[in-house]
């Protein structure tokens, strides 16, 4: 046969198995469901897998990708009593061990003390205007560059600031609009908790993160200043101080870790037999935890929609068989007017195979659809990749394929005066 002519058959069966579809709309959708259940899952778990991994990905780059930083416990989900006691009874980082870092390091480009006001709403104050859920943090000159977070107006803490704890405050955009909505911010005296502050600089906009934190809604003023006015943050129990760095080349990021590390150890007196006793975080791994559970999350829902799909395949291999019972005279006749079994296997595979293609491409729309949705509504940046969609509709057509075999078998082997004679 030409190529022209199995075009034209080809062409005919389709045409076949969309009349079928649409003697039998209702049957026809029903079998559909499981595969338009089974694509839809895929196209909608990765769009929304790689939506978040985008958000994570830009969330950290805006905070930085090389970013090496040292803490009392180790980064994890929970309070301070639900740590292991083994970290529980770490000691505390200090600003010392911050300032041997930054004298000792040869690759260090930055180095930032931290302290959080965690678990503490500050009451944020000009005249009669008020913010609400400010974050205030203690730092030093170096936060800008460490944190990749820099000011748009004003300037921002210096080494006279720290040594005089100078009661300065650079503020996030947010405070500066909400405090002072028609005057600029800069040279404005605010208070915070009561005590009063001149605002030096304001941080440029950024997003808000991804662990709550809004960058825009956040204070920060020196740290010799922060621990004068919240003691009970450095003397207390939690995680004091959080010393974040960053190498002077991104190419020097693991070697910058293995000598600070070393550094640190040294400080602690610690033997090669014993662990770190602090804990070491960086963005990368960061990232590639979250990663994993990302990972983790959408291989449960590739296990669904596997499984819906095993349904609708089931569903399309017994509306097949019922069509080939259906049509025994027809498989007669075509055989009798001298269609080979090749012939009617191929007629009746391809209709299971249209079948499936069609609820395939109803699955695409549907995730599709769902994916811009979350876009409009919610703002979340889902993205359907070209190789899902492609992967959709080409697992949808082999599931047709794999069970439309059997019933096309079935129909191949029909004895022609057999089913000529059939009721």
């Amino acid at each position: 046969m030409s190529l022209v002519g199995v075009r034209i058959a080809w062409l005919e069966n389709v045409r076949f198995a969309l009349g079928a579809m649409r003697a039998q709309k209702l049957r026809s959708f029903l079998t559909l469901l499981g595969v338009m259940a089974g694509v839809a899952t895929v196209i909608m778990m990765v769009s929304f897998v790689v939506g978040f991994n985008n958000q994570v990905v830009a969330a950290f780059t805006a905070f930085g990708t090389h970013l090496v930083q040292f803490q009392k416990y180790e980064p994890r989900f929970g309070g301070p009593d639900e740590r292991p006691e083994e970290e529980r009874n770490r000691r505390d980082l200090t600003l010392d061990d911050a300032y041997a870092l930054k004298r000792l390091s040869k690759l260090v480009k930055a180095v930032s003390p931290e302290r959080y006001l965690f678990g503490h709403t500050p009451t944020v104050k000009s005249g009669r205007n008020e913010t609400n859920g400010s974050l205030i943090a203690g730092i030093a000159p170096d936060y800008c560059e460490a944190n990749v977070h820099f000011v748009q107006d004003g300037r921002f803490v210096s080494e006279a600031d720290l040594t005089h704890a100078a009661h300065v405050a650079v503020i996030g955009p947010d405070i500066a609009s909400t405090l002072w909505p028609n005057r600029d911010a800069i040279e404005q005296e605010m208070t915070v908790d009561g005590v009063a502050y001149t605002v030096i600089g304001i941080f440029e906009h950024k997003g808000g993160g991804i662990f709550g934190d809004n960058a825009n809604n956040y204070i920060a003023i020196p740290i010799t200043t922060f621990d004068e006015q919240y003691p009970q943050v450095k003397n207390g129990h939690d995680d004091t101080i959080h010393i974040a760095t960053i190498p002077r080349r991104p190419e020097d990021f693991n070697a910058l870790i293995d000598e600070e590390t070393a550094i640190m150890r040294a400080r602690r007196g610690l033997k090669a037999s014993q662990e770190n006793d602090f804990a070491t975080f960086t963005s990368v791994g960061r990232l590639q935890q979250f990663q994993q559970i990302t990972g983790g999350v959408g291989a449960a829902m590739l296990v669904i929609a596997a499984i819906a799909l095993l349904v609708g395949g089931v569903g399309v291999m017994n509306i097949m068989l019922v069509n080939v019972t259906q049509r025994t005279r027809e498989i007669g006749l075509r055989k009798a007017l001298g269609a080979t079994r090749k012939d009617v296997a191929l007629q009746f595979l391809i209709e299971a195979v249209t079948l499936t293609g069609f609820g395939g491409a109803l699955g695409i729309g549907f995730g599709l659809g769902t994916a811009f949705l979350a876009r409009w509504a919610f703002s979340f940046q889902a993205a359907a990749p070209l190789w899902s969609v492609v992967l959709g509709f080409g697992v949808s057509s082999a599931v047709g394929l794999v069970f439309g075999m059997w019933p096309a078998v079935k129909a191949a082997r029909q004895d022609p005066i057999e089913a000529l004679r059939y009721e």
